[in-house]
């Protein structure tokens, strides 16, 4: 992996998808921590605001030989970022951690970053937020909202980040420990498969499972490098995570 600076920090995501039971848990907890409102009607998925999105993939065959796998799919944080070259106005950066941030205010809302995007992880605000009476009284101080006509997505919950620098400063520590900062998906993920951390750590999980022969990340061959890395000893989920394609497969063969 190409190293984006000096420094000691670049963070990113591991997801076991043999460990995913297509629970939702981390799609839930990404909504409350991060505020995202919803609406009334949620079956029409072209103006859904899911930061976290779960994906159910099958292997195509027909019973008893049906394999089902869940796929959830956050921001991947590429390293070489589609969404931030063709942003405008420089409201969608790439920091020094290695996370791409969106800066509501600067955002004009002309969706050239959705439209870039490959893995359709942006979204557009088409409405303002709207909560159920009483709700407002849970959201998160530290999460600002996103009004209207502007894009949002998955910032490996940065906001947490800053908490965790800001305990480690009064503790008078440059440096965090590995756990200090983790994202709302993968603390509340039930059976451990979503692990957050830093990978330019080589003591840390993170960095270890993804040296495992059994990752792969969606859409290697765009080049864009995605911080989000997936787990699996099925072939068939490897093969539909890289875009294969059955005609691609025989014209290799012929």
């Amino acid at each position: 992996m190409k190293e984006l600076s000096g420094g000691k920090e670049l963070y990113g995501m591991v997801i076991d998808l043999d460990k995913c039971t297509g629970c939702g848990a981390c799609a839930v907890a990404c909504m409350a921590e991060n505020n995202l409102s919803f609406r009334e009607d949620e079956t029409d998925k072209l103006r859904t605001n899911t930061w976290m999105r779960l994906y159910r993939l099958n292997n195509g065959q027909h019973f008893p030989g049906t394999r089902v796998a869940y796929l959830p799919r956050p921001c991947m944080h590429c390293q070489h970022t589609p969404c931030v070259s063709v942003c405008p106005v420089n409201a969608t950066q790439l920091d020094e951690k290695g996370i791409v941030s969106q800066i509501y205010p600067r955002c004009i809302g002309c969706r050239y970053c959705v439209a870039a995007c490959p893995y359709h992880a942006r979204y557009f605000h088409w409405w303002d937020p709207v909560y159920p009476k009483g709700l407002e009284n849970y959201l998160n101080p530290d999460v600002s909202l996103a009004m209207r006509g502007v894009v949002n997505k998955c910032t490996f919950c940065n906001h947490r980040y800053q908490r965790a620098k800001d305990k480690a400063f009064l503790e008078e520590r440059r440096d965090l420990k590995e756990g200090e900062y983790i994202t709302a998906c993968s603390e509340a993920c039930p059976t451990r498969a979503i692990i957050f951390g830093n990978l330019k750590d080589p003591n840390s999980q993170v960095f270890r499972l993804s040296k495992s022969p059994r990752t792969f990340r969606l859409l290697e061959k765009l080049g864009s490098q995605p911080k989000v890395y997936y787990l699996t000893s099925q072939d068939w989920i490897r093969r539909q995570g890289d875009n294969y394609l059955k005609n691609e497969a025989a014209r290799k063969v012929s």
